[in-house]
């Protein structure tokens, strides 16, 4: 089975980098700065195996540094709050829940998502700031070209 059809449970590296669309050396340098978490303590000598949370984390994490193009501290920064909202998720998918504490999981997911989109408005007002100028460039532009 090839690797982009394969499970994400039990990828090695290199399969991860070409399911993904990146290269073994990104997702060992996201690794190395804290974006991924660390692998599982393995014997000297074999390799790391991924699983599918890591391999859906890589992808979220490729997806968000294209798509906002954020540093890599805001890319850290949304991954952190987008995995503490995982772990709410689990919590409140547990059966017994207390409704004090389903508030209080409501309330920390809030804090999560404020800080996401924080960021992302951030980003979008600053593409908004770059179109308006490429905006007037253009326009200065067309007018010395009508004048010829």
């Amino acid at each position: 089975m090839s690797a982009s059809a394969a499970p994400h449970a039990g990828l090695r590296i290199g399969e991860v980098a070409q399911v993904v669309g990146t290269t073994p050396r990104t997702i060992r340098y996201y690794e190395e700065i804290g974006l991924l978490p660390p692998g599982v303590e393995r014997e000297a000598g074999r390799h790391r195996v991924y699983g599918e949370r890591d391999v859906e984390r890589l992808r979220d994490a490729l997806r968000l540094k294209e798509l906002l193009g954020v540093t890599l501290d805001e890319l850290k920064e949304l991954l952190e709050a987008e995995e503490a909202r995982a772990e709410l998720r689990d919590e409140w998918s547990r059966e017994g829940v207390a409704a004090g504490r389903q508030r209080e999981i409501l309330t920390a997911a809030l804090g999560h998502l404020d800080r996401q989109l924080q960021l992302v408005r951030r980003r979008r007002r600053e593409i908004e700031t770059l179109e308006r100028e490429l905006a007037a460039r253009r326009a200065r532009v067309r007018m010395r070209l009508q004048e010829l």
